[in-house]
């Protein structure tokens, strides 16, 4: 359906109409914008799902449109300025990758809109009603990504006025949490409308200065405490406060466990004292970081061999799956691509032994400059469809490899190494590597650590980085191939940085460094990825999952899991041959964990302009 834009009307008349059915209003907006649904209504507008129809794709965006309900020209001329100014904020604040993509900006038919990106996931509310109360893993994890978001558009000098579960949205894609509805009812606060007493925010969010048009950055600390309150009981912030003692009791109404260091935070993020409050969101940030410290206890090899089995899961009949096939992509390649090519090693059996053979490969690569000299180099990988996991005759295979299923992938750029301790320190201006080295792989980084950079990485390049889906990961590794190692049936100690007291199958014991090496330093598979077995593992962005029953075949972030863990791939310098095999993931290590054996590589996706 084409939703009329007039509020008069509101008529959804058949699709592809170009003139309202009831009142004759024009129906696309900018001769490029077409309204499908109402999504959200206020005293300052309302907002749309709409399409854009200059696109091929014809993809979703969101409208918002204002027009304030008061009267008179004084007001409205002041209300129709700010609105202009907050578009031209906005402008700078969807370079954010938390922060929705400010799309256009303009007048039509004497009403303004705002024209947004579209975030496609469930907002914190439904998650509230389909799932039911926050723990505490999962509020640490809202507010490690959310405070972020929140210095960023302080910076920025904005404050957001309206954070409430409705306005978090995780991204299905790769489920980030995203703060939205930046829109100008919210920056109405300064203009006449607030001083004719009109309440900008939701009703039992916003805190006692907000309330009598006063709103400061802390006003957006005091709203996402009471937000993480509400999704730790599933009960209204009402609710939650105690009038006659004009305080908060929702530790009466928690449903699971909080620990004194939560409560304590939660609790000073919702004084109602401004004075008392956090005063910015770094203080906040600060107290995180020493009360939530990563996990950096070691993991012995017979404990990660321990949780990477599982019962076995029922036998299910698939179709027929076609073998690994690599196609060329629709999407052309960017100019500033450079070829460089390598030798590809592979092992075969000869008699009682092996041998090996080179052939020499080509990929393409694009170079990030992250400035003093420190180059990130992206290697384009090209599309196609693979089988992922292992057949069960594989040796030493886990139950949680499978079962093997069909996946196909668009093309992406994958980091050419994992990412070193030069990168690390260039983006993040620290090294927490226990074997110090420039060129070695940066480890003892939590998934989060990992996630920050990317977060950091898209700010300096304004390139959608983020780490890889365990489907993109595995793809990237077997660069073709159907054996438990790119390299063939087995691997040597002179091909990968592993134990080489433990080989795989017949191959002979060989070296165990007992540290990590520089990355590059042993053959790359056939796309030009190097260190993808050995060296350290590597954090995915996919949330737990016991097997793949049920996992998505288009190459994508596997959400609707244990949002606590997330997988490690592709074996480590002190792991046994087989934990480096292709197949092979730990699945169930916190998010927090940090350990000399862990570390990570990036993705950069195609087809998408943040800005």
């Amino acid at each position: 359906m084409t939703q009329c834009l007039n509020p008069n009307c509101s008529t959804s008349n058949p699709p592809e109409t170009k003139i309202c059915t009831s009142c004759g209003e024009k129906l696309l907006l900018a001769e490029r914008y077409s309204p499908i649904k109402i999504i959200g209504q206020g005293g300052f507008g309302r907002t749309f799902q709409a399409i854009d129809k200059y696109k091929p794709s014809e993809p979703f965006c969101v409208i918002k449109q204002f027009f304030p309900q008061a009267q008179g020209t004084k007001t409205l001329g002041k209300a129709a300025e700010l609105f202009a100014q907050e578009a031209r904020r906005l402008d700078g604040l969807g370079r954010y990758p938390q922060i929705p993509e400010l799309l256009a900006y303009f007048t039509q038919d004497n009403r303004q809109y705002l024209v947004q990106e579209f975030i496609d996931g469930q907002n914190l509310k439904q998650e509230l009603e389909d799932s039911g109360a926050f723990n505490e893993l999962k509020i640490v994890e809202l507010l490690k990504s959310l405070l972020p978001v929140l210095k960023f558009i302080h910076s920025q000098q904005i404050i957001h006025r309206d954070i409430k579960p409705e306005n978090i949205i995780r991204r299905r894609e790769d489920n980030q949490l995203v703060l939205v509805d930046f829109g100008a009812a919210k920056y109405a606060t300064m203009t006449a409308l607030a001083r004719t007493g009109t309440v900008i925010g939701s009703a039992g969010y916003f805190p006692p200065e907000q309330g009598v048009g006063k709103a400061i950055f802390a006003s957006d600390i005091y709203t996402l405490g009471v937000t993480c309150i509400h999704l730790l009981t599933q009960v209204e912030p009402f609710d939650l406060f105690d009038v006659s003692e004009n305080d908060w009791v929702w530790r009466d109404y928690l449903q699971s466990n909080v620990s004194n260091k939560l409560a304590e935070i939660l609790d000073k993020m919702i004084v109602g004292a401004t004075r008392k409050r956090f005063k910015n969101v770094g203080e906040i940030l600060s107290v995180l970081q020493s009360n939530y410290q990563g996990k950096t206890q070691f993991i012995s090899l017979q404990q990660i061999s321990q949780q990477s089995i599982i019962p076995p899961i029922s036998q299910i009949k698939n179709k027929p799956i076609s073998p690994p096939q690599i196609f060329q992509p629709q999407i052309s390649q960017p100019e500033k691509d450079e070829l460089f090519t390598f030798e590809v090693v592979t092992i075969k059996k000869s008699g009682g032994g092996f041998t090996t053979e080179q052939t020499e490969g080509s990929a393409k690569q694009r170079i990030e400059d992250l400035g003093n000299d420190i180059k990130l180099e992206m290697v384009y990988i090209p599309g196609g469809s693979f089988l992922m996991g292992s057949p069960k005759n594989e040796l030493k295979r886990h139950n949680n490899e499978g079962p093997q299923h069909e996946v196909t992938l668009q093309p992406f750029y994958m980091s050419k190494y994992p990412i070193t301790q030069n990168q690390y320190q260039a983006i993040m201006g620290k090294n927490p590597s226990r074997f110090q080295g420039g060129k070695r792989p940066v480890e003892c980084v939590s998934w989060y650590d990992a996630t920050e950079f990317c977060q950091n990485l898209f700010m300096k390049t304004g390139e959608n980085y983020r780490l890889p889906s365990e489907s993109q990961w595995e793809y990237a590794c077997r660069a073709g191939t159907i054996t438990p190692f790119y390299f063939g049936e087995t691997i040597t100690s002179e091909l990968i940085n592993y134990n080489g007291n433990f080989p795989y199958g017949n191959a002979p014991k060989g070296k165990y460094r007992e540290q990590t090496t520089d990355v590059g330093s042993f053959p790359p598979n056939a796309f030009g990825l190097y260190d993808m077995h050995g060296n350290v593992l590597e954090w995915c962005a996919d949330e737990w999952h016991r097997s793949y029953q049920g996992a998505p075949t288009d190459g994508s972030v596997w959400l609707d899991g244990d949002k606590s863990y997330s997988p490690l791939r592709g074996g480590s310098w002190y792991t046994y041959s087989f934990l480096c095999r292709s197949a092979f993931r730990i699945i169930n290590i916190w998010r927090d964990y940090r350990n000399y054996t862990v570390g990570f590589r990036v993705l950069c996706s195609i087809g998408r302009t943040l800005f």
